[in-house]
């Protein structure tokens, strides 16, 4: 019995898991709207006093894309219309120019930044 008071600690020990070595994946950001309030809730017209003329303007159904780029970035804008109101900008995706990601709110304040100059 007392081998057996001896060899539990042992036998729950060799039970834990083995320390994790390497890279951990990461978790991925969460998407927040701070900084965004330039953009989100307007319409086409404030898009393009803010960036100017977008590079793409694609119209699906209630559904258009405006594409912005700049040296630093490319936001996509996605306007959706409800209820035969004018569309406006519900979503908003940014990326580098060679498609790694980048902060939204920080793509919005480059790409207004380059347009007023």
């Amino acid at each position: 019995m007392k081998r057996l008071a001896t060899a539990l600690p042992l036998i729950a020990a060799g039970c834990a898991t083995a320390p994790v070595t390497g890279d951990l994946p990461q978790t991925p950001p969460v998407a927040s709207a701070s900084g965004l309030e330039r953009v989100l809730g307007h319409d086409a017209r404030s898009l393009i006093g803010l960036f100017g003329q977008p590079e793409l303007d694609v119209r699906e159904e209630a559904a258009r894309k405006l594409q912005f780029a700049g040296p630093i970035c490319v936001l996509d804008a996605y306007l959706y219309s409800k209820g035969g109101r004018e569309a406006v900008v519900t979503y908003v995706d940014a990326r580098q120019p060679d498609g790694r990601d980048i902060d939204r709110a920080s793509c919005v304040a480059a790409l207004a930044a380059a347009h007023r100059r």
